[in-house]
């Protein structure tokens, strides 16, 4: 059971976003994430605990990291067979490793970082206050994403409530699994729902995302009947997603949310996270992949606008 009280685990606070809502934006990242999306474009935001990043061009074998960890999972560099193209050298023994961040600590050149870092309400809003003349000159504010925001619905609410009492515009960045009663719980406080849809076929979504999409959609429609602002984002996966056929469907769907659904944002897959698999010594599916264009989408854009949805394709 993860935990869900005064501080969450933060992977990142990125400044002047320009993708996660209206204006310019400081979006903050939450670390867990119940779904297992086969192309997860943030990998670092799914495991509810600290990782360990290794950035091998950066290291120098130099061995204090070796010395430093006590349960001997820093694993000693092999030689590789150039044209081995299946292996490949991990640094740390992940099943060894306890995460006590000692060879973090021992690395003098930043090769090993920690990922995921403790933060009560007031430390990140102090943070995102920070930016508030930029929010004022573009309709900006708070983006929360994650991984999942709803996965820690205590701290969720007290970030968003908080955020709302300074004065601060927040749109809330979700999947939408999780029970109603959460995101009831979050609606005072949330200016505009960035709601992610994968796809309509429920044995599909489960079988690339490990969850169910019925109580994604359920969440949905209810959003839309209690007139909340909504922004639908669909990644277009290649293999997953990406015919006609789905993405039709998905149109069907979201013309009965009008006229909550303020726009359709399509995100066309891209590959630029692959650096963040090695670093988590994970291996990914869709590494070899092409990255899609916004030509690659437009067929999709046009399903949607032939249906009177607002859609833009995103970065």
């Amino acid at each position: 059971m993860h935990e869900d009280g005064e501080k969450a685990y933060v992977t990142n606070i990125q400044r002047f976003s320009i993708n996660d809502g209206p204006g310019i934006r400081t979006t903050v990242f939450l670390k867990g994430c119940a779904l297992q999306c086969a192309w997860c474009h943030n990998p670092e935001c799914i495991d509810f605990r600290p990782e360990i990043y290794w950035k091998q061009s950066l290291c120098r074998q130099c061995g204090r990291c070796f010395d430093a960890c006590p349960q001997g999972a820093v694993q000693p560099p092999v030689e590789l067979d150039p044209d081995d193209e299946g292996r490949h050298y991990h640094k740390i023994d992940r099943e060894k490793c306890d995460r006590c961040m000692k060879c973090v600590e021992a690395c003098i050149y930043e090769a090993l970082l920690r990922v995921g870092e403790r933060m009560t309400v007031e430390e990140i809003l102090d943070e995102v206050e920070r930016d508030i003349p930029f929010y004022n000159n573009s309709e900006g504010g708070l983006t929360l994403t994650g991984g999942e925001p709803t996965s820690f619905p205590r701290f969720t609410l007290a970030l968003l409530s908080e955020a709302k009492r300074r004065g601060i515009h927040t749109c809330l960045d979700t999947s939408g699994f999780c029970s109603w009663e959460v995101l009831d719980s979050l609606r005072p406080y949330v200016d505009i729902f960035l709601y992610d849809i994968k796809c309509l076929s429920g044995k599909l979504h489960l079988l690339r995302t490990g969850v169910s999409n019925s109580p994604i959609l359920a969440n949905l429609a209810r959003l839309a009947c209690e007139g909340e602002s909504i922004i639908v984002r669909v990644p277009v996966i290649p293999g997953f997603n990406d015919s006609t056929e789905q993405m039709g469907r998905i149109a069907e769907f979201l013309e009965t949310l009008k006229p909550a659904l303020l726009q359709v944002d399509i995100l066309p897959f891209h590959n630029w996270c692959q650096d963040k698999y090695r670093w988590l010594g994970r291996e990914w599916d869709y590494e070899e992949t092409e990255s899609l264009s916004e030509y690659d989408v437009e067929d999709f854009r046009e399903i949607l606008e032939g249906r009177g949805i607002k859609t833009t394709i995103g970065g």
